[in-house]
């Protein structure tokens, strides 16, 4: 009787779909992706399989067992099974994680008032611009707040007046800008600097509970097109702007520690550094984990040096390379998978977070020039670390008012 999951879904695949040989290799269709197809080498000593699940954890897969149980009945010379299989449903018992409902209501009825409490006083003391002759800015610390409000209202410029009128009669703002002035503010390009410090400093109450961080990227689409005459192939080519935000997150609140914002095509890995070194300012990592696109002999020194474990998978053809550090990870990670993805899973919290603030705050901006793009994701980063404050807040009993010991104007200043 067949027990394992692996092989019973490897039956399926081989009674259902077509498996083609092609020279030594078998193509076998992915289940989950239209029109992929894996490549197979059922060798019995090393086979191998180009789907994620074999070069990730180096086990049999699905796909493997599917190509053994064809070849097996080509054995036959008249065409006909006569192997008799007998598959078993087992039920999977998955480890669940008790949601504290009383916590998480009390938290998403009181979030909006909260919110604005906790903005305000990030915003408190954030410097003035200077003076022109010309017509005066709004105050830095009313710009910020009505342009991040804004942000977490969702709703457009114009409706959201009602909520700003709302804020300065709670006291929230010492004066009230239209509609078009909060527009303006993220069209600013000195703005980006506050924010991300904001986004930094709105994390630090949670450091007594993170220890595990996790990095990763995505992309934020846009409302503008971009066009362009593509010499190689002689037309005019156009494509969605969008952009791309590379965060760290803790793994236990998914609160974003620390967040760059360069180019549509900015690699991955070169930022895992720079991520890691803002954390470590305020947070002290044990473990930091990321996905095989940020492996690099650069990156795992650089994790080892802030006194963290770096947990990134090694790919398929990754070998010792006479790093030290590398081949003592190489090995470990061969040697003991299981140890490994124990403490790898929880990689997946980052994707979490991406899918909550494209979920609360929109998977795209508004804003049409490249530095209001910018600005509007970082938006959407601070409204979910203050989010996550009041989340844990109610969930854990942090105290939210526990600010970094640096002002942000300090912070900003030395960015």
């Amino acid at each position: 009787m067949t027990t394992d999951p692996r092989e019973q879904r490897g039956l399926v695949i081989a009674a259902t779909a077509k498996l083609t040989k092609k020279g030594g290799v078998w193509l076998v269709p992915s289940q989950s992706v239209d029109r992929k197809q894996y490549t197979v080498c059922p060798d019995k000593t090393h086979p191998h399989c180009s789907c994620p699940d074999h070069e990730t954890r180096g086990c049999e897969c699905k796909h493997i067992f599917a190509v053994r149980f064809v070849i097996q009945r080509e054995l036959f010379e008249d065409g006909t099974v006569h192997e008799t299989k007998t598959v078993s449903i087992t039920e999977t018992v998955r480890k669940t994680y008790r949601q504290d409902w009383p916590a998480y209501n009390a938290a998403q009825v009181n979030e909006k008032a909260a919110f604005q409490t906790l903005l305000r006083d990030l915003c408190r003391d954030l410097p003035d611009r200077p003076k022109t002759n010309g017509r005066q800015w709004l105050p830095m610390r009313d710009a910020i707040f009505s342009a991040v409000f804004k942000v977490y209202s969702t709703v457009s410029a114009r409706r959201f007046m009602t909520d700003l009128h709302e804020a300065q009669d709670k006291g929230y703002l010492t004066k009230l800008p239209c509609y078009n002035s909060v527009l303006n503010v993220l069209e600013a390009e000195d703005v980006f600097p506050v924010l991300r410090s904001l986004i930094e400093q709105s994390a630090v109450p949670l450091k007594v509970l993170e220890s595990t961080f996790a990095c990763d990227s995505s992309g934020f689409s846009a409302s503008r097109f971009d066009r362009w005459y593509d010499h190689k192939f002689g037309d005019h080519r156009i494509r969605r702007a969008w952009v791309k935000a590379h965060i760290m997150c803790g793994v236990k609140t998914n609160v974003v520690t620390a967040i760059e914002i360069h180019g549509q095509n900015a690699g991955d890995s070169p930022q895992l550094e720079p991520l890691l070194d803002t954390t470590t300012k305020n947070f002290k990592p044990l473990d930091v984990c990321a996905d095989m696109a940020y492996l690099s002999n650069h990156n795992l020194y650089a994790i080892g040096r802030a006194g963290a474990s770096p947990l990134i998978p090694f790919k398929s053809n990754s070998s010792p390379n006479g790093s030290r550090l590398w081949e003592h990870l190489y090995h470990y990670f061969h040697v003991h998978q299981e140890g490994f993805l124990q403490r790898y899973h929880q990689r997946s919290n980052v994707e979490s977070t991406f899918s909550m603030v494209k979920a609360k705050f929109g998977d795209c901006v508004r804003s049409k020039t490249d530095v209001a793009m910018k600005n509007e994701v970082l938006a959407k980063f601070l409204c979910h670390n203050i989010c996550c404050l009041i989340q844990s807040a109610y969930e854990f009993g942090i105290d939210t008012t526990c600010w970094a010991e640096t002002p942000v104007a300090q912070q900003v200043a030395g960015a």
